[in-house]
């Protein structure tokens, strides 16, 4: 009687036996899967690539640069010799890059300008153009003196597509000194008044110049930025500039690049673009308790956040009535501006990162190291600080002063700082232009302009390989000893004269020039709280 019972038993351990053998396979073979998966991606022959270890100082590659489809099949079909001994090919595929002379052509929209006003050698403006080149700027107007004016730089640069070399002559000033930017009054508060504010003005004068140039070369955007700054168009596919402007509404005419400062880790740095990479960040991309909350550790004990300036670079639309609005912003002279900041791009701004910036920032100024005199040399209080260091100390003391309040040796800080958000590590810049050198960009340039010129290369490389300025070398034109001069006889008008023997006009609804200003400090912080 009980064997009807037996069979069900049998049919019910057997189902079970089949469910686990069936769960334990599954099981089994879910880590295998994901295990193989991982692998496709990770491997360097397949289509898929991790980005931060493609960007990373370790490899060759820079952002943009990949091994394309077509290549590969070639190489797989034994096109060349059937197989290649230095690996994949990496070559750079840009939209925008035909070769090293990155030779646009008319397909590059939007234009995009950089203007600037230097006197920096090849070693630091070669690097500077052709990293922005990657980027997508087709035109520099480089308008030069110094150093960068001598015939071993500014011959170099002149052989370079894209690049406008404006020298300063007595015909410029001259120019300059009938310009509407002299003859208003937004900027005459910078008048008069010596080395940083000198700089200031003439900046802004070459500015104007600039907007005119632009527009008749055909450009859409204009950027001003000094030759020791870098655009970091972080969020913007490609790692490019054109994208990231392209991508803004049509009716934002101005965008700011909020700026952030370096944060050398070495008082011995030599090539401060591919030496570092840690910055500390913006005000403006960070949550204000962040920034309040480790102001003074972030600081140091310097007077402010930032050794110099904090508040960014802008860009703005070629378009009628533009104007400069000083070293740091535009503006139009018949309608308020739409502008906007970018959350994530910045400019990276590589101040004080060898120790000779000291001795050539005091160099370039005739002031005497007190604290009321350099008021009227610099505008910000760590620039007049390292001024009456660098004027008054032993090169000892000096490298001393250099690293207590510049180098950054904690590594316990900079690990904390980290971690909050305030430093931050960028590797792209360092990446590309190691890349460039690599390729032998910046050699292919000297050598070119030397075979057009036909000067010995040495007579080039030596500007490359040395980075002292004399003020009275005899390479500087001549329509440069003509400034003081001229300045001189303005100010005598101006002695006797309010406005200087100029002619001024209607400015009442335009806004002063911004000037390079620091970052908030915690009495800012007061200030937010209270209201």
């Amino acid at each position: 009687m009980a064997g009807p019972i037996r069979p069900t038993f049998q049919s019910s351990s057997s189902s079970s036996n089949a469910f686990v053998f069936r769960l334990l396979f599954l099981l089994t073979l879910l880590p295998l899967t994901l295990a193989a998966f991982a692998f496709v991606l990770q491997w360097r022959g397949g289509f898929l690539s991790d980005p931060i270890n493609r960007w990373s100082p370790e490899t060759h590659q820079f952002p943009g640069m990949m091994t394309t489809v077509a290549e590969e099949a070639d190489a797989g079909s034994g096109s060349d010799s059937g197989c290649s001994l230095l690996g994949p090919s990496h070559s750079a595929s840009f939209p925008y890059y035909r070769n090293w002379k990155f030779d646009y052509g008319s397909d590059l929209n939007p234009k995009i300008s950089i203007t600037t006003s230097t006197s920096a050698g090849l070693e630091q403006t070669l690097p500077w153009i052709f990293y922005h080149k990657v980027l997508g700027v087709s035109t520099f107007f480089l308008f030069v003196e110094g150093k960068a004016a001598s015939p071993s730089v500014s011959k170099v640069l002149e052989t370079i597509q894209g690049v406008k070399v404006i020298y300063r002559t007595r015909e410029l000033e001259e120019q300059q000194a009938n310009s509407r930017v002299w003859n208003e009054t937004w900027l005459s508060s910078f008048f008069y008044k010596p080395c940083n504010h000198e700089l200031f003005v003439k900046q802004s004068l070459n500015m104007e110049m600039a907007i005119v140039m632009a527009r008749d070369e055909g450009m859409d955007w204009i950027i001003h930025l000094d030759t020791d700054e870098l655009i970091h168009p972080a969020g913007a596919p490609e790692y490019s500039l054109r994208r990231l402007l392209s991508d803004l509404p049509q009716d934002v005419n101005m965008v700011v690049f909020p700026n952030y400062e370096s944060s050398i880790e070495r008082d011995d740095i030599k090539e401060p673009f591919s030496e570092v990479s840690l910055f500390k960040k913006n005000y403006d991309h960070l949550p204000r308790e962040v920034y309040f909350g480790n102001y003074r550790e972030a600081t140091r004990g310097n007077p402010n956040y930032f050794l110099t300036y904090g508040n960014g670079k802008s860009a703005a639309r070629v378009q009628d009535h533009l104007r400069p609005n000083g070293a740091h912003r535009w503006h139009n002279y018949r309608t308020t501006p739409n502008e906007v900041k970018f959350e994530e791009a910045a400019v990276l701004h590589y101040t004080y990162t060898k120790f000779s910036d000291l001795t050539s920032r005091r160099d370039r100024c005739g002031c005497k190291p007190t604290k009321e005199d350099v008021k009227r040399c610099f505008m910000l209080d760590f620039d007049r600080a390292a001024f009456i260091i660098a004027s008054t100390a032993t090169d000892e003391e000096m490298l001393r002063w250099y690293r207590e309040h510049v180098v950054w040796t904690d590594k316990n800080l900079i690990l904390k700082l980290q971690k909050k958000g305030i430093l931050t590590r960028i590797n792209s810049p360092m990446v590309i232009i190691q890349a460039l050198r690599e390729a032998g960009v910046f050699s292919s340039v000297i050598s070119e302009a030397a075979a057009k010129r036909n000067i010995p290369i040495g007579d080039f490389s030596s500007s490359v390989n040395t980075t002292t300025t004399n003020p009275s070398s005899p390479d500087v034109p001549t329509g440069l000893m003509y400034s003081r001069k001229i300045g001189q006889d303005k100010k005598k008008n101006a002695e006797s004269d309010p406005a200087g023997g100029r002619r001024l006009l209607d400015t009442s609804s335009h806004p002063p020039a911004v000037p390079p200003l620091p970052p908030p400090g915690l009495q800012d912080n007061i200030e937010i709280v209270s209201t």
